[in-house]
């Protein structure tokens, strides 16, 4: 159960880190927010950021094998890389209606295999 609940936090935690680090790139299109001086870009972002570690700080505790969880260090950053990456993939074709294109399932792929190596050979 404490390894759903880290790879359930570690979902909503970087569907804020995504909007963080990306979302202001979309609401630049809205001439209210375009206008607004990088600094406030920079603290909107924080702001928004600070709810990912509110989620993220708690799963990886939840999740640490030494604090009784079901995941190594290595196993959370790979579980937390897959994750970053299928939310992104998700964001930018909602938000930006980008393609999924070979490269992009190729680069899946990878990652995959990086699951199987950190996972399949404990």
């Amino acid at each position: 159960m404490r390894g759903l609940y880290t790879i359930f936090l570690l979902i909503c935690s970087n569907v804020f880190m995504t909007f963080a680090w990306y979302g202001h790139l979309k609401l630049a299109e809205f001439k209210w927010f375009h206008q607004w001086p990088m600094i406030a870009v920079i603290a909107f972002s924080w702001a928004i950021a600070f709810f990912e570690y509110c989620l993220q700080v708690p799963a990886n505790r939840i999740g640490f094998a030494e604090n009784g969880g079901p995941f190594s260090l290595m196993q959370l950053k790979v579980i937390q890389e897959v994750i970053t990456l299928c939310v992104f993939i998700l964001f930018s074709m909602m938000a930006f209606h980008m393609q999924l294109r070979w490269n992009h399932i190729a680069a899946a792929v990878c990652l995959i295999a990086a699951v199987w190596f950190v996972f399949g050979f404990n």
